[in-house]
């Protein structure tokens, strides 16, 4: 006696077999250049952030700096007060005049004044 449908059911239950497995390794590999894609965007949006950054940083810097200059450019135009030396030596003749100050505090105010 002959089975029915043997060889075709076991032929059949292996082409499904194969199939199967084919299929599978196909999404496989498509899920792996799927993640693969999605890492590479990942990283080339973390390198286009940390360029923004240090674009960022580097206008703050050139900013400091140009600020900073323009304080020591200022600073270095500022004319000193002129001090009138007539002035502040009556004034000192006037407190010792009146008293205030005796002949050594003159003297020592006078040479400050001066520069001695």
């Amino acid at each position: 006696m002959r089975r029915r449908g043997g060889p075709h059911l076991l032929r059949t239950a292996a082409t499904t077999a194969v199939v199967v497995g084919t299929a599978n390794a196909v999404s496989g590999k498509q899920q792996a250049k799927q993640q693969q894609a999605a890492q590479s965007q990942a990283a080339n949006a973390q390198a286009a952030d940390m360029a923004r950054q240090a674009e960022v940083d580097a206008a703050v810097q050139n900013a400091l700096a140009a600020q900073a200059a323009q304080q020591a450019t200022a600073a270095a135009a500022a004319p000193a007060p002129a001090v009138d030396l007539t002035a502040e030596l009556q004034k000192f003749a006037a407190l010792k005049e009146q008293g205030l100050i005796d002949d050594a505090e003159f003297s020592a105010m006078k040479a400050k004044l001066l520069g001695i």
